[in-house]
């Protein structure tokens, strides 16, 4: 059994309302034909059929103020609550005190000290690697997990062999920044690529951070754009996993994209969806505990049992 994981920034359940939801207005048939021809809102946070479920998170986790990437992404990837442990929510990036959390309980390291062959699949151009060589407090939770447990990020050799996915899914930003070789790629090749990945890893991650940017900018079509380049992705994840072996999951760490009107984060609950190999026992336990911190004991518990 594996796990692909698909981590949207800054998704959450908004309202069925295509002037302010771009989830209404984008063309998404993948997402549709995942949850029986449904969208996710507010009036119908949960979704269930034969072969996937939707189920509403809290991303609040007991704190008052608009939840942050830093403090979320720490609570979805280790299980901890780390808004309630420093008493605030806070990012983009984690808090220092939440540092040895992420060292010692992020999934990536639970994993491994599980037996499990893990892979971090976004490949990142040689200006990122510059930019955080003297800044290691400005990593992602992603990225810090990475690094404590001495997996070396994808860079763009590994992109163009393929086994390395663009955080933009298509390579479309590449040669701006001065990779003319790294050819465009239709958004379903990625999604292929993901799958193939999961047949040599029992947990492949994936991070997606386009939405929560979309989010920001107040641009619909830009937010249109990043969730149609997704769905796309998600078509090729679709037309070639294998279910029987293979759990597919995706979620979030906060509000954002859902709610056009406003450039900040949201208090809306983030979905977490799940298709294929059981889904039903891993959707029965998130549900036990619908929060944040219940996405890592539960994949977790589906590796061991």
């Amino acid at each position: 059994m594996g796990v692909l994981m698909l981590f949207l920034d800054g998704v959450g359940i908004g309202t069925a309302d295509a002037s302010v939801n771009p989830f209404f207005q984008a063309e998404l048939p993948s997402f549709r034909s995942l949850l029986g021809g449904e969208l996710p809102g507010l009036n119908l946070p949960f979704l269930q059929n034969g072969t996937a479920s939707l189920i509403p998170l809290d991303p609040n986790l007991g704190i008052e103020g608009l939840p942050q990437s830093g403090t979320g992404q720490t609570a979805l990837f280790t299980g901890v609550n780390a808004p309630q442990l420093i008493g605030k929510h806070f990012g983009p990036y984690p808090y220092s005190t939440l540092r040895p959390v992420v060292r010692e309980r992020n999934i990536f390291r639970q994993l491994i000290d599980a037996g499990k062959r893990v892979y971090f699949a976004n490949a990142y151009p040689q200006r990122f690697f510059d930019y955080f060589k003297d800044k290691q407090t400005r990593l992602t939770v992603t990225t810090l997990s990475c690094s404590y447990c001495d997996m070396p990020l994808h860079q763009a050799t590994e992109l163009e062999k393929g086994v390395a996915i663009s955080a933009d899914i298509t390579n479309a930003g590449w040669p701006r920044m001065g990779y003319s070789h790294i050819l465009r790629i239709e958004p379903a090749e990625a999604g292929r690529r993901l799958v193939r990945l999961c047949a040599e890893y029992d947990f492949v991650l994936f991070e997606y951070w386009r939405t929560d940017k979309a989010g920001h900018s107040e641009k619909m079509s830009e937010a249109v754009e990043s969730l149609e380049a997704f769905d796309g992705m998600l078509c090729g994840i679709l037309e070639s996993i294998d279910t029987a072996r293979t759990l597919l999951l995706i979620t979030s760490d906060h509000g954002n994209i859902e709610d056009m009107s406003t450039k900040v984060h949201t208090r809306n609950p983030v979905p977490v969806m799940l298709f294929g190999c059981r889904h039903n026992e891993v959707a029965k336990a998130l549900q036990e505990k619908p929060d944040l911190t219940s996405v890592t004991p539960a994949l977790m518990q589906y590796f061991v049992t």
